[in-house]
């Protein structure tokens, strides 16, 4: 007779399975809580102690970590000095194992969590058996996930596990203790304030296989972080339209990201991850409008990131247009029924909260990784100089806000044109500052007269000071903080223009 060694927090399809190994005679062994579930089904199970012969203790803490269990799944079949070393000890090789362990995340990420319960969630027997397990997979069966249950029995019905599905199983159980292991690490990384540790690890889930990466010879995945918690694509709630795909996610990330720097009502377009149009106003209808008309060319085919429910007389507006994704807190039901009118665009329902903590941004370099904090500038943080004779009225003021909140999210070198709440030209990830300029100008075109314009980083030379002169431009807000400072403040008096200093700087590579 096999034996099989069961014991799981996560009870789906148990006592079936349970069932099932005991018709393909399969001895059962279990602990604590399976093993009840397991009796209350009417089925034979041994506890844990009837093979170990001593007690579970510690208010289970120790149950099976002991030779009987691990010589029992990490024996060499094919060893004559193992198997000899079981008879001697009267010890019973393991065939099957079915682990799944302590609910770390889950319990991680409640809001009222203790470090005290977070620590009693950590589960040390049952990854210690799983890997003994998936060590010896060309003898032992490992699963744990339920959701493989199916597939296990089915192929012991048949003609038994074949090594390659033995292979497999371990490798899954590798992944999900590595996983189990990273949920834990990134937990004392934080409560111990620790953001940047000695070794740095991280783990996601996978959310879907996309069709393919950002071009067609590509392949890609989305995944998400496990315990995230804030705005986020991954946890978007898809209700109209295509499939996402890799593109599509990564520029709908960057319209959330630019759409979550605005509390009042706030509408932004996004093409290739840059902000092509950004308006606010009393209301989303307002918002959006002005948005569109900040450059009514690149929004086609774009993406719309919107921070109120869409209510019907904003979707009309949007149904106009052929874009590819419109992202919201919530859609009205009259909003719905316009939008879902076009079969392909893609409706994204997004929690539109920031995220509590910091968090990190990481980006991938060739062997190796790069992580910093996520840019959380604003103005809010800085005390503005106006390094000019002229003072900007209250309405440039709002406008040099709007920009610098914008031009955050550009590609640098990045330059933001804005007027009456609303972006008229956007210069991005120009080789030189000039060039920016007069793509954001040329854009703005007579608009620009009486705009303002943010600038990502300071001014090396009073050139870009003077393309902003030409076009008409009242007010400038740059960072501040170059050695050739006064020759653009000299131009700014000279022009009368106003130029404000923020003293932080906000490079987008």
């Amino acid at each position: 007779m096999k034996r099989a060694l069961l014991s799981v927090s996560n009870k789906q399809g148990l006592s079936e399975f349970a069932k099932q190994l005991i018709d393909l005679d399969y001895e059962l062994v279990s602990t604590g809580g399976t093993k009840r579930a397991i009796e209350e089904a009417g089925l034979p199970v041994l506890s844990i102690s009837e093979i170990t012969e001593f007690p579970e203790i510690m208010d289970g803490r120790v149950k099976t970590l002991h030779p009987s269990v691990h010589g029992g799944l990490l024996a060499k079949r094919n060893s004559e000095a193992h198997m000899s070393q079981l008879d001697e000890l009267n010890i019973e090789t393991i065939d099957l194992v079915a682990v799944n362990l302590y609910p770390f995340k889950e319990t991680i990420t409640k809001p009222d969590v203790t470090e005290e319960d977070a620590i009693e969630n950590i589960d040390i027997g049952g990854p210690t058996m799983l890997r003994s397990a998936a060590k010896s997979f060309a003898d032992v069966a490992v699963v744990v996930d339920p959701e493989d249950y199916e597939q296990v029995i089915s192929s012991l019905q048949a003609d038994g596990l074949s090594f390659e599905t033995r292979k497999n199983l371990a490798a899954k159980v590798f992944r999900h203790t590595a996983n189990y292991d990273a949920m834990i690490a990134e937990y004392f990384s934080e409560v111990t304030e620790e953001p940047y540790p000695e070794s740095y690890t991280v783990t996601y889930e996978k959310v879907q296989s996309l069709r393919y990466g950002e071009n067609p010879h590509q392949t890609a995945s989305f995944y998400k972080k496990a315990n995230y918690k804030g705005a986020s694509l991954a946890n978007a709630e898809q209700l109209n339209g295509k499939e996402l795909s890799y593109n599509n996610i990564q520029d709908a990330n960057a319209a959330l990201d630019v759409v979550l720097e605005f509390t009042e009502p706030a509408a932004v377009a996004v093409k290739h991850m840059n902000p092509c149009g950004v308006g606010t106003g009393a209301n989303l209808f307002e918002a959006f409008g002005k948005a569109y008309e900040g450059d009514p060319v690149s929004i086609f085919g774009g993406i719309v990131a919107l921070n109120r429910e869409v209510d019907g007389d904003t979707a009309a507006k949007l149904k106009e247009i052929f874009l590819e994704i419109v992202l919201a807190p919530s859609f009205s039901q009259e909003a719905l029924d316009i939008l879902t009118q076009k079969k392909n665009l893609r409706l994204l329902k997004v929690d539109m909260k920031k995220p509590e903590t910091q968090t990190h941004k990481l980006t991938s370099v060739s062997g190796g990784l790069l992580v910093q904090d996520t840019d959380e500038g604003s103005l809010e943080d800085v005390e503005l100089e106006v390094a000019t004779e002229r003072q900007p009225s209250e309405q440039e003021l709002k406008d040099l806000e709007l920009g610098w909140k914008v031009v955050k999210h550009v590609k640098s070198n990045a330059i933001v044109v804005a007027k009456s709440d609303q972006t008229l030209g956007v210069g991005a990830g120009q080789m030189n500052r000039v060039g920016a300029a007069q793509i954001a100008l040329e854009q703005a075109g007579d608009k620009a007269r009486g705009a303002i314009m943010a600038s990502d980083a300071f001014f090396p030379m009073p050139d870009t000071v003077e393309t902003a002169a030409e076009a008409g431009v009242k007010a400038i807000i740059q960072p501040g903080g170059s050695k050739r400072d006064q020759d653009s403040i000299d131009a700014c008096n000279k022009h009368g223009i106003t130029m404000v200093f923020t003293k932080m700087r906000h490079f987008k590579h």
